[in-house]
């Protein structure tokens, strides 16, 4: 199967670019080899480019039609895995490395940003500003993201290249907010000689029961797909404490710890604290405030029912805030223009997590403008962040012809 890999990347540039790219390990913010291999095949393709101080790399094909608008082109260069050795294999249409992560996330998006790149530098056609930029950390951190020198780039619309379904646009994304819950009670005690002293409540029992009123799941959906939803993530509460020192104390390590303090757990006391974690998603962000309005009332609503018995706190914290749908539809249009000039359905929808998308529709370009991102499948990638990771071969090819397209169509605007 080897033999019939080599001829296909004979045969497509696109193809050859990406299996050399993925055989370069880059775990994040260890992307210094891909760095180098993208900075040398810019310099032998007479391509401009430069690095940024936290080594993001910015390429720049210039406009030959100065009225056109300019596009970006993102993607990320680091990869979920370590720095050993990637031996491919092919069965005849997916590619996978042996025994390890493969990188198609998002090897996928800088192998077609960079033949874009070479491929429209020496296009005859009249175009736009192309600008090219590749990112460090996505998947750890986005620390590479954070960095870019928005105030730098031209470009109003970003075609993040990192959406793991050929012929997706995800036009938003959801936050990303931990809700903390807390319950005391304000008097515990033994659970056998105190248990008939009705101002001695179980704050493991109240916070069950104030869980109990909140949403659990799918809180808001559209024709995109879910917007919103509500996650119980943990819970704990009820004597675990000695449970958890003698772990600790014992140095005991298992697999299933959850059952090693079960085995040790308290139940002769009326328990005073309850803890609870949840986890809120959202792409709109007046649907998050009105979730996180209901949560606060059932919270408050508890509090009137048991004041100078028990009491519950509600706190947020915001880790990612949300990639909202735009108004400008022009790139959706494009999107499903190029898609069917190549015979490809497109699925348009919102995706329910964090992407790069979400950094830049926060910041502003250079004209002062912010950012209008999108996120883009250009090909079929299958258990991703596993060693099972495989790429369909054939859509990386049509998801290059795709970006193209799009390229040609925006253009013609």
């Amino acid at each position: 199967m080897e033999e019939s890999l080599n001829k296909l990347r004979n045969d497509s540039e696109i193809l050859n670019l990406f299996c050399e790219l993925v055989k370069i390990p880059s775990p994040s913010l260890k992307e210094d080899k891909v760095i180098e291999w993208i900075l040398d095949f810019c310099k032998k393709n007479n391509i401009s480019v430069r690095l940024d101080s936290y080594n993001n790399v910015y390429i720049t094909v210039p406009a030959t039609d100065a009225n056109k608008n300019p596009i970006m082109v993102s993607a990320h260069m680091d990869v979920v895995g370590d720095n050993s050795d990637i031996n491919l294999e092919f069965n005849g249409q997916y590619i996978k490395a042996k025994g390890r992560t493969l990188g198609a996330d998002d090897k996928v998006g800088v192998a077609c940003g960079l033949l874009l790149a070479k491929e429209i530098a020496n296009m005859s056609a009249p175009h736009g500003l192309l600008e090219v930029t590749f990112t460090r950390d996505e998947e750890t951190g986005m620390s590479g993201v954070e960095h870019i020198e928005f105030d730098k780039l031209q470009s109003k619309y970003v075609l993040v290249c990192d959406a793991d379904k050929f012929g997706q646009l995800q036009i938003s994304g959801a936050s990303y907010t931990n809700a903390k819950i807390t319950v005391k009670s304000l008097k515990g005690g033994h659970s056998g000689i105190d248990i008939g002293d009705s101002s001695r409540l179980n704050a493991a029992k109240l916070i069950t029961e104030l869980l109990s009123e909140f949403p659990q799941g799918v809180f808001y959906k559209d024709e995109t797909g879910v917007i919103t939803s509500c996650n119980l993530g943990a819970l704990v509460a009820g004597g675990i404490q000695n449970s958890v020192a003698a772990i600790v104390e014992n140095n005991i390590k298992t697999n299933n710890y959850i059952d090693e303090i079960m085995k040790k757990t308290s139940t002769n006391i009326i328990n005073t604290l309850g803890m609870a974690s949840y986890s809120i998603r959202s792409a709109s962000s007046e649907k998050e405030i009105e979730l996180k309005e209901l949560m606060s009332t059932i919270v408050d609503d508890f509090n009137k029912k048991y004041q100078g018995l028990a009491s519950a706190e509600i706190d947020f914290e915001v880790h990612l805030l949300p990639f909202e749908k735009t108004n400008d539809s022009t790139i959706e249009a494009i999107h499903t223009k190029a898609s069917r000039n190549l015979g490809i359905k497109n699925e348009v929808s919102s995706f329910h997590a964090g992407a790069e998308t979400h950094i830049y529709c926060h910041n502003k370009n250079q004209n002062n403008e912010f950012f209008i991102p999108y996120l883009v499948g250009l090909a079929d990638i299958y258990n991703m962040h596993s060693a099972e990771e495989k790429v369909d071969y054939k859509t990386i090819i049509k998801g290059y012809e795709l970006l193209k397209n799009i390229f040609i169509e925006f253009n013609k605007e």
